[in-house]
């Protein structure tokens, strides 16, 4: 049997041309959103915690507040924070919803784990603030992260369990087990426990919220497997799940329509509010 290079198959920078300035274009994108938005349309370092990168941005709609929806980032929990994202909040603040992004604390600072609990904790402030349903959204690791907040030891309280519509993760790490066998774990520091622990496949659901995993089709082949799944895991306790690729899209492009109003993966993530209520 050929051993698998498991460096390269969560490779996704190397395998995108230019994604190297990609994180510099990012950041200059978001800023220009943030500066084009009104007063009292955006605020800024809402503190959940007492560390440095505790600190949370609440995106908020023209008129009446639907609901709460969460976007979580990726970056192998190593890497970036929510000042690069502010503008993909633009597709569901067109439709009515809050939009909370959280910056938190990054590895080694802090293992996967803590991260987890800090997400928590966001979530937790932020709906604090947002009245109505929450929608659930997150990035590779992010996707990792708003699962695991659905799983059956999730650090959410039962009372904000229970305004969960459903989860969105976009080409999300569900099965932490591969990551040891690479050399982003000198900096992750996963042991065999914690990546058990963490991996959302191994767990069971807290209920029956709906679960999507959305990748792109043009996206390293084991993040395909991982939404596929993630899926499967679940589907088999009951709960609502889809796996959908995205057409061609790689790990990076397939985030853009979340700045569509009426994208395709925009409505993907505002509509589990619909199926949510009917569970």
């Amino acid at each position: 049997m050929q051993k698998i290079d498991w460096d390269d198959a969560f490779d996704n920078m190397g395998h995108v041309e230019g994604s190297g300035s990609l994180p510099a274009f990012w950041l200059e994108r978001a800023a220009a959103y943030r500066e084009a938005l009104q007063s009292g349309q955006v605020d800024c370092d809402i503190a959940y915690g007492d560390g440095a990168r505790q600190k949370l941005d609440i995106v908020w709609p023209d008129g009446p507040v639907r609901g709460l929806a969460v976007f979580v980032h990726g970056g192998f929990w190593m890497r970036l924070d929510k000042s690069y994202w502010t503008d993909l909040a633009e597709g569901a603040r067109a439709n009515g919803w809050a939009v909370c992004i959280p910056s938190y604390t990054l590895v080694p600072a802090a293992r996967i784990s803590a991260i987890t609990a800090e997400i928590g904790q966001a979530i937790t402030v932020a709906a604090s603030r947002v009245e109505g349903p929450i929608v659930l959204a997150g990035h590779s690791a992010g996707g990792h992260l708003v699962t695991r907040m659905l799983c059956d030891d999730s650090p959410l309280s039962q009372a904000v369990t229970g305004r969960i519509a459903g989860c969105l993760s976009i080409s999300g790490l569900h099965d932490l087990r591969p990551l040891r066998h690479t050399a982003l774990n000198k900096t992750l520091h996963l042991d065999a426990a914690e990546a058990q622990s963490e991996s959302a496949a191994l767990h069971s659901p807290a209920g029956a919220m709906p679960l999507t995993c959305w990748v792109g089709g043009g996206e390293r082949p084991e993040f395909i497997r991982q939404s596929r799944l993630m899926a499967l895991m679940w589907e088999g306790l009951e709960t609502p799940t889809r796996c959908h690729i995205d057409g061609n899209h790689d790990h990076f492009t397939i985030l853009e329509g979340l700045k569509d109003p009426l994208g395709d993966i925009t409505q993907a993530l505002l509509g589990l509010a619909d199926k949510g209520d009917d569970t």
